[in-house]
Parts: C-alpha cells; sequence; structure tokens
C-alpha cells in the first residue's frame, strides 16, 4: 500500500529517487526552492537540466510550495539536498507540521560549518523522538532514474524505522537493505568522496590501474580505522554504505568527485575543473571535516591528508603523489 512522501531537494539525486518511490505506487511531492526551475520542470514532465529525456512517473508532484509539501498528512520527509543547506533544510522541516513516520535524508557529507554529522544536527533541531534515518550506497541519480539495477542501505538508530523506509524504497530493480550503524553508515557516504577525488587525480595523471586499485584498497582502510574510532561497525564500512559506494565514486566517471580529480590530474585548475562540472563537489567541503575529525581522534590519514592540501591548493596534485609515495615502509596492517 503506497505512502505520502516528501521529497525536500530537485537536484539529479532528489528527483530520481521521487521518480523511484512514485515508481513503487507512493504519492511522491517533489520540492525544490528556485520556483522558475520547478515551474519548468512541471511544464516539460521531467528534469530537463540534471536527468534530460527521463519522464517523471505519475503520482510524481512537483512544486516549489514548501507548505503544500510539508502538511502533516505526509508519511516520509526525505532531505536529498548538499551538505551545505541541509541544516537550513531541516529547521525548515522542524516549523512545519511533523512527517507520521519520521525524517529520513540521502544527502552525503558533514554540516559544513560545525563538522558533525548531519544526523546529529539533525537531532538538536527536530522534536525529541523523532526516528531519523540516512539512506546511502552505491548509487548514481542517472542509472536510478532510468530504471537500472541499484542497491543502497537504509540506517537508523530505531531499526523498525530504517526497515520502514527500507520497504517503501525496495522495488523491481532497486534493493534497499536496512541497518542500525549511523556513524559508520554516514562516515562512508562522505569519505567516499574524498577518496573519489584522490583516485581521479591518479587516472588522470595516467598512473595506470595498480595505482588506483592501490589508492582504492589503502582509502578503505583510511575509512574503517576512523569508523572504528568514532564508534562505527566494520560491517558498515565493508558493506554498501562504505565499500561499495567507495568502488562506484572511484572508477565511476558519473561521479563528480571522481570527474574533479581526474581535471585536477591533467592539470586543470581547481575553480576551472569545479565551474566545469556546474554542480556542488561535495569533497571540498568534505575533506576538511574528514581530516578534522581525524586529528581530533589522532589516526593519521594519508590520501585524504593529501587530497586536503591539493584541494587548498597549497601542493599540486604531483607533490600529494610524491609525499605518498615517499612514505616509509610499513605493514600493511598494525
Amino acid at each position: 500500500m503506497g505512502v505520502r512522501i516528501a521529497v525536500l531537494g530537485a537536484g539529479s539525486w532528489g528527483t530520481a529517487l521521487a521518480m523511484l518511490l512514485a515508481r513503487n505506487g507512493h504519492a511522491v511531492s517533489l520540492w525544490g526552492h528556485l520556483p522558475g526551475e520547478i515551474a519548468a520542470m512541471a511544464a516539460a514532465g521531467e528534469n530537463t537540466r540534471y536527468l534530460p529525456g527521463i519522464p517523471f512517473p505519475e503520482g510524481l508532484l512537483v512544486t516549489a510550495d514548501l507548505d503544500q509539501v510539508l502538511d502533516g498528512r505526509h508519511d516520509l520527509t526525505l532531505v536529498v539536498t548538499p551538505s551545505h543547506a541541509f541544516a537550513e533544510v531541516i529547521a525548515r522541516v522542524a516549523a512545519l507540521p511533523p512527517a507520521r513516520a519520521g525524517v529520513a535524508w540521502a544527502t552525503k557529507g558533514f554540516d559544513p560549518p560545525s563538522g558533525r554529522f548531519l544526523h546529529e544536527v539533525a537531532a538538536d533541531v527536530l522534536p525529541p523522538g523523532t526516528p531519523l534515518a540516512v539512506i546511502t550506497g552505491p548509487s548514481f541519480a542517472k542509472e536510478v532514474a532510468q530504471g537500472l539495477p541499484t542497491a543502497v542501505t537504509v540506517h537508523s538508530d530505531d531499526a523498525a524505522f530504517s526497515e520502514r523506509v527500507a520497504q517503501w524504497l525496495h522495488g523491481p530493480t532497486f534493493r534497499a537493505y536496512d541497518g542500525t550503524d549511523m556513524v559508520g553508515a554516514e562516515l562512508g557516504g562522505a569519505m567516499k568522496n574524498v577518496l573519489a577525488v584522490a583516485t581521479g587525480v591518479a587516472d588522470g595523471m595516467g598512473l595506470g590501474l595498480n595505482a588506483r586499485a592501490g589508492l582504492i584498497t589503502r582509502g578503505l582502510n583510511e575509512m574503517l580505522r576512523l569508523a572504528a574510532a568514532l564508534g562505527g561497525r566494520p560491517e558498515t564500512t565493508m558493506g554498501l554504505a562504505g565499500v561499495g559506494d567507495l568502488v562506484l565514486t572511484c572508477t565511476g566517471d558519473l561521479s563528480r568527485n571522481r570527474r574533479l580529480g581526474l581535471a585536477l590530474g591533467r592539470g586543470v585548475p581547481l575553480r576551472e575543473a569545479v565551474a566545469s562540472i556546474g554542480q556542488v563537489v561535495e569533497s571540498i567541503e568534505t575533506v576538511n571535516q574528514v581530516m578534522r575529525l581525524a586529528r581530533r581522534v589522532g589516526i593519521e590519514l594519508p590520501i585524504s591528508e593529501q587530497v586536503e592540501l591539493v584541494l587548498a591548493e597549497r601542493i599540486t596534485p604531483q607533490q600529494g603523489l610524491h609525499n605518498l609515495l615517499a612514505r616509509e615502509q610499513k605493514p600493511e596492517y598494525g
């Protein structure tokens, strides 16, 4: 039986998830904050900017009226905005009638001003006891919108809520698993963007498949160590939220973060590379938060640290590579 779902954020990922949920038989409202763009989407029956040529399914309402979307009759609020807008949108959600089931998000990253996990931000702003869940995993928006096979995972401190959200997402070509490790799930979804820049740089420099595999593997080791120090579970990092998303983002050219690395590796200046992508590139903010967490718990993250320096334009990609290769030999596992 279908439910009423409000999806907040009409970019590529928000649109793709709204389309998926509508195809699953739910009554879905997709909200975006730019009335002109939303009106154009409604008239065209598709997201012509991000997902051109993929028509909206029946049952999908597109609107710029947040009061209309969050009217208290919806079962789930699903936030799909860039991380820098997450806190502002959650505050607007808190000021309007609550969803009957709870709030979930498919945003990957941290709150830029504070460096906190998004579930911490949401818990502070929303009424106490509001069920919260994060949706994450290897999922390019275009392929989800096209109906290609995809698997994600939904994590919440409330096991019944994560299972319910996963059931609403689950469909003929979309598998949704569930779990209860919000720290591990959110860290994997954020940190893979940083490591995708590193592998993109290596590929842009033409360093070969051996280098790419080495960076992915050692990057996964960084994810595992930081997650463990923060209380995340290793099976989360070794699952869809961690290694699954890491492999996709490091190897798939639909990844904005990989494309940024490719451009930097080919010598394109940072500002020009970001402008050519034309969408938010989460790694630029996320890398600072990852390294802040690592320094707080006293863990070395050699690859992430070099990405931080490159994106701050303190060193060149070539210098970052030299720094990694110059590190002393050591056991693979401490």
